[in-house]
């Protein structure tokens, strides 16, 4: 599709997607849910690509959702077909979708890791839609803020299941139950964020992450990680995981990426791994579709 509320860059094996309505702080809209949901099936598609980075145009990261509906904005009786919601029709029930969290989940069903660079305000879907990404790094500048009591909702995008799991359940019902928005220091000492950065330095401090990641792994390898760490999230017992990656490495351990992984190790020079994460992961993968593993 044609983008025109994102930027979508690929540059050495590292992708850029970019909200770029800078004028609007980058509001999100249905349009740019679907174009975020569009450019992660297209990085999911590249090989070339072995990792991806979020960030914002202009001063902002995401300012929440577009209000320029005014108080009709949550109300989804009176919205159109093109809104950020999905309505699914099943037995007679019309099920809703939220437009935030069909985005969010398609960034957690990513098979390449996903940083933010959160450089400026991410409020609301702003910074919910950075909780499945695998690393956060914000700039000095930014705050962030989940803010939906003060607007009368609840947290969307499926943040009831992530924040908690990242920063903890007390940490979590402080920011939801308050909504006040945060400066980034409280972020990054609340396990929100990974780093803080000067805003000149962000990216490339992002980048910088994304290359040790693109140089140095096989993508096989990164795409069955972030899975299984991810998954594993929601087992409730260490059987599970052992279970699973007790299949991985059989299946992986016979493979070409580990012999050259070795063998690079071995020979004392950079890896050069073969395998595709498009064509080429274990017969287990995806191993949570699977029923005879759960």
């Amino acid at each position: 599709m044609d983008f025109e509320q994102i930027q979508l860059d690929v540059d050495d094996g590292v992708a850029t997607i970019t909200l770029n309505r800078p004028d609007k702080l980058n509001a999100f809209t249905a349009r740019m849910m679907r174009e975020v949901i569009a450019a992660f099936d297209q990085t999911d598609a590249d090989d070339d690509v072995r990792a991806v980075i979020v960030t914002g145009a202009g001063r902002g990261f995401c300012a929440g959702a577009d209000l320029s509906s005014g108080t009709d904005t949550f109300d989804y009786e009176s919205r159109t077909d093109d809104d950020v919601t999905e309505r699914i029709p099943s037995d007679g029930i019309e099920r809703i979708r939220d437009g935030g969290g069909l985005a969010t989940l398609r960034i957690f069903e990513s098979k390449k890791p996903v940083i933010g660079a959160i450089n400026g305000p991410a409020v609301g879907i702003g910074v919910t839609m950075t909780l499945p990404m695998d690393i956060r790094l914000a700039s000095t500048t930014a705050k962030l803020g989940f803010v939906f009591a003060r607007r009368g909702l609840v947290p969307e995008a499926a943040s009831s299941w992530f924040l908690p799991r990242l920063v903890g359940v007390s940490q979590a019902l402080e920011w939801t139950y308050t909504g006040r928005v945060f400066p980034a220091r409280e972020a990054l000492d609340g396990g929100l964020v990974r780093s803080l950065h000067e805003p000149d330095d962000l990216l490339p401090a992002a980048n910088e992450l994304a290359r040790e990641i693109a140089d140095n792994t096989s993508a096989v390898s990164v795409t069955a990680t972030r899975a299984l760490l991810w998954r594993m999230l929601g087992a409730d017992h260490p059987m599970e995981a052992h279970k699973i990656d007790s299949r991985l490495i059989w299946q992986l351990g016979k493979g070409a990426d580990v012999a050259e992984g070795v063998a690079s190790f071995l020979e004392k020079r950079p890896a050069d791994f073969p395998m595709k994460a498009s064509s080429d992961m274990p017969e287990v993968y995806p191993w949570w579709e699977d029923r005879s593993f759960s």
